[in-house]
């Protein structure tokens, strides 16, 4: 796949456009968004998603766009699962519903920052050192394990890395409005505004850890991994708002990601042992008898997983109340999440 810089240029200044119109069409004045204003702009960001898949299909080969689809739909479902954590560190900080699309929209403006810095390391190594597939396979099923079988944290205001910050800051008790810091008495405090974005930009740097090996597990251009997030990311604000409660149901969701973190881990080990290198296994020679997972068999798989962990959580939640976005969480909904990494 030929991807010239000015194609990266363009690619890169059109997603800073769209984040910034979002941020002076929508954020900039504090207000809750409605259902219906919710609903149009997650139509448009994920419609404008598949179109592209489509487009990079049609340009490049189906190939690379049954690479892209697999990459989005994976990245689609962490970011999800991110957007719960989200849901907590709201919840726990009490962050007003007004100023809610504010901290939405710098976490996941942080969250392309850092993905994109891994991305970046990320093909520096996988072109220079072919082992990396076997530390980035090995990280996946650890990842994958965690996530099913790790603790779980329901208060993220108070774990450690909070504490720690708390300590180290004079924080204000109350909010003032969205401001980030406020002076009193000669002082200058930071409020709990300011609190919860390091608390999100903190999550979003452990999930960076889970998506970009993740996705070059299913695809090895830079250019689709970008491009595959950026989408991911594109309309996770409004979506927060269009299903709100319905996150809380999504209890088989970690296990779901699980399962596929797992799936491509072991797709990468296997890709590892067809372009080894190592001496001390199979004499440095490549594995040819190993087979390869194909694309189409990766995107079906995704796919389908995350169907399933879908309808078993719906069902296995039926009748449960339905809450608001930034509401407090029930305990019970949090057992099955993945955990903050404190």
């Amino acid at each position: 796949m030929q991807i010239t810089p000015l194609v990266w240029i363009v690619t890169i200044a059109v997603t800073i456009l769209f984040f910034v119109y979002e941020f002076f069409a929508h954020v900039r004045k504090p207000h809750e968004p409605t259902i219906a204003e919710s609903a149009r702009w997650s139509a448009f960001y994920i419609s404008l998603a598949l179109l592209f898949g489509v487009g990079i299909g049609v340009v490049s080969g189906w190939n690379y766009g049954g690479e892209y689809f697999a990459g989005y739909l994976t990245e689609k479902a962490l970011s999800i699962d991110n957007l719960f954590v989200f849901l907590l560190v709201m919840g726990a900080f009490a962050v007003p519903k007004a100023f809610q699309q504010k901290v939405l929209m710098i976490g996941i403006v942080i969250a392309l920052i850092l993905r994109g810095g891994f991305i970046a390391a990320g093909s520096t190594l996988i072109e220079n050192f072919s082992w990396i597939f076997y530390l980035f396979g090995a990280l996946l099923l650890f990842l994958a394990y965690r996530q099913a079988f790790g603790s779980h944290d329901s208060n993220p205001a108070d774990g450690r890395f909070m504490r720690f910050v708390r300590r180290h800051l004079p924080v204000s008790d109350e909010y003032h409005g969205d401001k980030l810091t406020v002076v009193k008495n000669g002082a200058r405090f930071v409020t709990p505004m300011f609190l919860t974005i390091i608390a999100i930009g903190f999550i979003d740097l452990v999930f960076a850890v889970d998506s970009i090996p993740a996705i070059y597990g299913l695809t090895n251009e830079a250019y689709i991994v970008f491009t595959a997030n950026a989408f991911a990311l594109m309309g996770l604000r409004q979506l927060f708002f269009l299903i709100g409660g319905l996150l809380e149901r999504l209890v088989y969701l970690s296990q779901g990601l699980a399962v596929i973190l797992a799936f491509i881990g072991v797709k990468l080990v296997f890709h590892a042992l067809h372009v080894n290198e190592l001496p001390f296994i199979n004499g440095g020679e490549h594995i040819s008898w190993i087979p390869e997972i194909p694309i189409w068999f990766s995107l079906l798989f995704i796919g389908a997983t995350i169907a399933v962990a879908t309808v078993a959580s719906l069902l296995a939640t039926r009748g449960r109340p339905r809450t608001t976005p930034g509401s407090t969480t029930p305990p019970e909904l949090t057992e099955p999440r993945k955990a903050l990494h404190e």
